[in-house]
Order: structure tokens, then sequence, then C-alpha cells
């Protein structure tokens, strides 16, 4: 199960999610790029993104509109269609409407892997390698991995420091994976201070000890923040 949560005000970039590109809302031209690999369901927050999926003939369901986090709309979502506790289920962001199918079936790939070796995750993610111009971008989230590839933690800020000038950075690519049961423990943490700091959802987990497997891909994908992301994907992609 693939859930798309979309909010309709963003501070960066107010009603992202329904800007044009290349003819089609944002959030839909996601759920398009995503519906064969999968069933998707948009956990929407407003009426108006719930009835542009209708008009498009994308599931989509009604969540609060005072969740912190896209995660936590994704856990009402799964709350609300009812899924056992054992399913795995995509978080894939609403403002990722060029991410390659090949990213998520890795991710699902790992998820099985690791319940079928009985492994400890609260959830998995993506990563792939980026230059050193695209680490100094702050709108572009690195994270630094162990030997075992869980997420030691990740940054806005251009991470590892490379004193010894031998660094190589890791971006991360905003798509989540957990089961119903996991997804569950996750929203039921308590926030975590760096959390808030870096408005980082994800450091929820790493604070709480909670591991976060990450899976190595190849994309060229990347989440759309701003008005300037949305003309750049537009040049690059369509």
């Amino acid at each position: 199960m693939i859930i798309i949560p979309a909010r309709l005000e963003s501070s960066r970039f107010a009603r992202k999610v329904l800007a044009d590109v290349g003819g089609l809302p944002m959030v839909v031209r996601t759920a398009r790029a995503v519906q064969e690999i999968d069933d998707v369901v948009v956990a929407a927050d407003s009426d108006l993104i719930l009835s542009t999926c209708k008009e498009y003939n994308i599931k989509a369901v009604l969540t609060s509109t005072a969740h912190k986090s896209g995660t936590d709309r994704v856990h009402e979502c799964a709350q609300k269609l009812s899924l056992n506790d054992h399913e795995i289920i995509i978080n894939v962001q609403a403002d990722e409407p060029f991410l390659h199918p090949e990213v998520i079936h890795k991710l699902q790939l790992r998820l099985k892997e690791l319940k079928q070796h009985n492994r400890d995750f609260i959830m998995g993610s993506c990563y792939n390698e980026i230059n050193d111009d695209a680490a100094k971008d702050v709108n572009l989230v690195k994270v630094v991995l162990d030997s075992c590839d869980n997420a030691i933690y990740f940054s806005r800020a251009k991470i590892p420091f490379n004193r010894s000038n031998t660094a190589t950075y890791f971006g991360h690519i905003g798509i989540y994976g957990f089961t119903k049961k996991s997804l569950q423990e996750f929203c039921n943490l308590t926030d975590a201070p760096i959390e808030n700091i870096e408005k980082l959802e994800q450091l929820r987990a790493i604070y709480h000890s909670k591991p976060i497997s990450m899976v190595k891909v190849s994309s060229t994908s990347f989440g759309i923040d701003t008005k300037e992301d949305l003309q750049r994907a537009i040049k690059q992609f369509l």
C-alpha cells in the first residue's frame, strides 16, 4: 500500500501539492507515477485536495488538519483503511512527482527482507550519492550511515564535515516504509527536541534509538520545496 500525505498549506510554497506539473496537479502526478506499483491512497487534509483527487480518479481519504508531520497523517489514513499490522506501507511525499518506481521496489524489498529475518527496524528509507554542490543545499536533506546502513543522523546542514577532504555525501530521498505496526510505534513516540530544531520528523526515531534502515538507490528525482524547484524539475523531467 502506498499512502501519499498531502497538506494544502506549505510555508515555503503555498498550495504546492496542487501546483501544475505538466498539466496535472502535483499530487495527482505523484499518485499516477506510482499507481502501477501498488494500491495508492492520498491522505488529504482538505476538501479541495479530496475533490481534486476525485476528479482524476485517485482514491483519497480526508484526515485531520492538526497533524505535525506527514507520517502522522499517513498513520491516520492507515487506521481509517483498517490495514492489518503486517501490511507494508510506503509513505511517498506529494512533492515527489518524478520519483522512480525502482526506488519504491527496492524499499519494499528491503522491508520484506527485514520482516523475514526478524530484524529490528521502525522504518526504512532511501538515499543516493550526491556531489559537493548539492550537499550545500539546505533544502536537500543529508544522511550519515553506520556500517549496517542504518541512519546515524539526518540534517539540512552539509554533513559530515569534510576535514579530511575525503567525504562522500548522501542525499536523503523523501520516501519512508513501515509495517502498520511500526508506523503506529513511530507515531506513539514523543516528539524529539532535535526533530523540531531541524524540522525533520525522522529524527524522532533516532532520538528514541529506533533503527532506520537505509537503501542506496540511483535516482535523480528530488522533492519540490520551492517554486524554483518546480521550474527546475519541469525542465529536467518533462
